[in-house]
């Protein structure tokens, strides 16, 4: 198995860039996009030749960069796909899934983006890296930075989850708590990054935090039997893993996995923060940045995603929607999950069954499609949270 990466291209003017060296966006502002070759690539990977390979997001190495000693790995990936029947009698949806990402090595999704980014990182030369973060993602990064020997610099808001600052501060990372949002964080970044010689691997800043969020896709794809659900329901905050896992499918069709049919894909937002959403409702391709963020869910407090035009193409060719909900209903649906299924999720990931009974009513979606929702992380990262929620 080797990667059959060939260059990087602009999400936004098409430039091809390449892939050797180390870089963020291209000189135009587009976020760039990792490109291989898929015939090579079909050539060695397929459905078939899958069901051989380690449980490990890096299975798919042919479409995901670097050679493999150049991985790096603390066994993220391969996270299940759950059937969760009571749910389904709940909300009238009998044929309901969960991809419950809290089964990654550092507890959520991030784990994914952030193996890959890391080790192609080190791979091209850096050796301290920055990243501005809601929680998570500065979780991740800490752990595989410690992993690969290098440096994090981790710039999270200082009301983040007490459990992220920890899990930032253990592996030995340099953290500043910022009084602001994680678009202030990225600001702070922005400002020190060339006097102190850090390597921003922001969301969407460099090419391959993508490569390892689209392996959500492949994985769906591989655990509803070599086709795709009929819906996916994903929190979206900066809408990496959407974007990745629309990736994926373009990536499935030209190595001739599937054909042209795609998952309905829905963006849900808090309505604290839903830029995606009044985009969307507005018809529009990019979205304004929201003023006043304010959501508990530390996960969808983006104001403005640097990728809200990837995000929203995908929502608008797949026939999609995007969908806010109250912060309310996010806590209610936190009791449900953990009542009927026995899971603790993230208030994210509570969120895309908040918003599914809407969804119904407004027929975007028919009781009989096969949904997916996405519980993005552990809620026992937000134990403040869930004090709230059932306290």
């Amino acid at each position: 198995m080797e990667s059959t990466l060939t260059h990087l291209e602009c999400s936004r003017c098409g430039a091809s860039l390449p892939s050797s060296r180390l870089q963020n966006l291209c000189p135009c502002g587009g976020p760039l996009l990792a490109r291989y070759d898929l015939a090579r690539a079909g050539r060695t990977m397929s459905p078939a030749t899958l069901k051989g390979r380690e449980r490990s997001l890096w299975r798919y190495a042919e479409v995901l960069p670097g050679t493999t000693d150049e991985q790096l790995t603390l066994g993220e990936g391969g996270t299940p796909l759950l059937r969760v029947e009571r749910l389904g009698r709940e909300f009238g949806c009998p044929n309901l899934w969960l991809k419950d990402e809290s089964f990654n090595p550092t507890g959520s999704f991030k784990a994914r983006g952030l193996a890959v980014a890391v080790a192609r990182a080190k791979a091209l030369g850096a050796r301290k890296l920055a990243i501005p973060t809601a929680g998570n993602a500065g979780g991740a990064l800490a752990a595989y930075a410690s992993r690969a020997g290098l440096e994090a610099f981790i710039f999270m808001p200082k009301d983040a989850p007490r459990a992220n600052v920890l899990e930032c501060r253990l592996p030995g990372a340099h953290l500043t708590l910022v009084d602001g949002l994680i678009s202030d964080c990225a600001r702070q970044i922005a400002e020190q990054k060339e006097t102190e010689g850090w390597f921003d691997v922001s969301t969407l800043k460099e090419p391959y935090r993508i490569e390892g969020k689209k392996t959500l896709g492949y994985e769906l794809f591989e655990q509803f039997g070599g086709r795709l659900p009929g819906a996916i329901l994903y929190p979206t905050g900066g809408g990496v893993g959407l974007i990745g896992m629309w990736k994926a499918f373009q990536e499935m069709e030209a190595m001739g996995w599937i054909g042209r049919e795609r998952p309905k894909m829905v963006v849900v937002q808090a309505a604290g923060c839903a830029p995606l959403v009044r985009a969307f409702e507005e018809g529009k391709r990019e979205s304004e940045p929201c003023r006043d963020a304010h959501t508990l869910a530390a996960g969808l407090r983006v104001p403005k995603a640097l990728g809200d035009f990837l995000v929203l193409d995908a929502v608008y060719a797949s026939q999609g929607a995007a969908v806010a909900v109250e912060d309310e209903e996010i806590l209610a649906n936190l009791r449900t999950l953990a009542r009927l299924e026995g899971i603790v999720a993230c208030p994210e990931g509570a969120a895309t069954l908040a918003a599914l009974p809407a969804l119904l009513s407004r027929g975007v979606l028919r009781p009989e499609d096969s949904i997916v929702l996405f519980n993005t992380g552990s809620g026992m990262k937000y134990l403040e949270v869930l004090e709230q929620a059932f306290g």
